[in-house]
């Protein structure tokens, strides 16, 4: 049985304390970036193979464990190219993070107010168009063509752009802080077809983008005049001006966090806790089989003594003892789903033909997870007892009294 909850709290360190939190943090990044892309249904299905994998485990079904033991195998490779874009977003974060870009980095609030005032414009007259807000992760290399311009923004500027006469009308505009620094910009499009659904191509490029990045994305269709946004993975219709600019300043405060430490501090709390929780859980599940589970420990289990191959016309009688105590040993996380109740010592009583009534027990001969060695048997032999079916006396002879019982010490 593994050790108690109680034992291993008790022998946790600061550096125990600190492993889980790193591992936390990283973990949640992770689901984070995997909740809001189409990843996440790649994800679940990894998730329904982990717990099948331990069912099958706990139920002994040798065939099952052994076909997911193969899957795992190439499990590390099948993750990096199933989530390579996810994991590049991961490792811009962590950049990111590590060299501390400048909050300023967002537009300003005149910047702001020029975008908004411009997409106000091209949707009253149906004009077509892309806007992209940067965030904090780089987008170059998610970029194809276009123009570089770093201009200081203004509505005339970005009107002339989007003009249907201009070159670079059917591209995307590129904001970073308060300078625009491309126009006529190709975006990678999504393939997520049910978001994309009665809309066109700028839609659909402006969805890929926040996909890959978190960046934000105006679009103003050309046939309707109807102002969209796409961020983090959706595509979602603004119903009227007010709603964009609320869309908008909320962006530019996220690139621009207010300075009350407290402030901060409740919103990472309150913020995807839901999320933040289950990373927390799952790290803890894993540093529980991983590292208190790699000590090594040594159990002891009562087993049932089971005869088979018993002579023709006899039946058994009795077995003496009835059970023997195996010793086992493995690393504890061996012993996390253990079931003592599969255990089976087996008896080969085919020589009984002979008149043999005494048995060794051979750590062979009982059956046991492969992680776990078999150290001891107490006792080592055990004597059974014979009738003839028809009640008359056995022909067998009996063999000789048996040396005493006598445990095997460990070597």
């Amino acid at each position: 049985m593994p050790e108690s909850l109680l034992a291993v709290v008790r022998d946790l360190r600061l550096a125990d304390l600190l492993d889980i939190a790193l591992v936390t943090v990283f973990l949640y990044s992770a689901i984070a970036l995997v909740r809001r892309t189409r990843a996440r249904l790649v994800a679940g299905g990894v998730v329904v193979l982990v717990g099948l994998f331990l069912g099958a485990r706990a139920l002994d079904l040798r065939l099952t464990t052994w076909l997911l033991q193969g899957f795992f195998a190439v499990f590390v490779v099948m993750l990096v190219v199933i989530f390579q874009e996810e994991l590049r977003q991961l490792f811009e974060r962590l950049a990111l993070w590590g060299l501390r870009r400048r909050a300023e980095a967002g537009p300003s609030a005149g910047a702001t107010d020029v975008v908004l005032a411009c997409v106000r414009a091209l949707a009253r007259a149906q004009t077509g168009a892309l806007i992209v807000f940067v965030g904090r992760q780089p987008i170059d290399r998610h970029l194809s063509g276009g123009v570089p311009l770093d201009g200081i923004l203004s509505e005339p500027l970005l009107t002339s752009i989007f003009d249907k006469h201009s070159a670079g009308h059917d591209g995307a505009v590129i904001v970073e802080g308060d300078r625009l620094r491309r126009f006529g910009a190709q975006l990678p499009l999504s393939t997520d077809f049910g978001q994309l659904e009665g809309v066109g191509t700028r839609h659909g490029a402006a969805l890929g983008l926040s996909e890959r990045s978190d960046a934000l994305c105006l679009v103003v269709s050309e046939e309707r005049g109807v102002v969209s946004l796409a961020r983090g993975g959706r595509l979602r219709r603004l119903a009227d001006p007010a709603a964009v600019a609320a869309e908008v300043q909320a962006f530019r405060r996220e690139l621009a966090p207010p300075a009350d430490r407290r402030r901060v501090l409740v919103a990472l709390v309150r913020e995807n806790w839901v999320e933040k929780i289950a990373a927390l859980l799952l790290v803890i599940a894993l540093w529980y089989l991983f590292v208190p589970g790699s000590r090594p420990a040594t159990e002891a289990f009562p087993i049932d003594i089971k005869i088979v191959n018993l002579p023709p016309g006899f039946a058994l009688e009795g077995v003496e003892p009835a059970r023997v105590l195996a010793v086992f040993s493995g690393q504890r996380r061996a012993f996390y789903l253990f079931d003592p109740s599969r255990l089976e010592v087996t008896v080969d009583a085919s020589l009984a033909r002979y008149g043999r009534r005494t048995f060794t027990i051979a750590p062979e001969q009982i059956r046991h997870p492969t992680e776990l060695t078999v150290e001891d048997i107490e006792p080592e032999q055990v004597r059974i007892s014979l009738r003839p079916l028809d009640g008359g006396s056995s022909p067998l002879a009996e063999d000789e009294a048996p040396p005493p019982l006598r445990s095997r010490g460990r070597e």
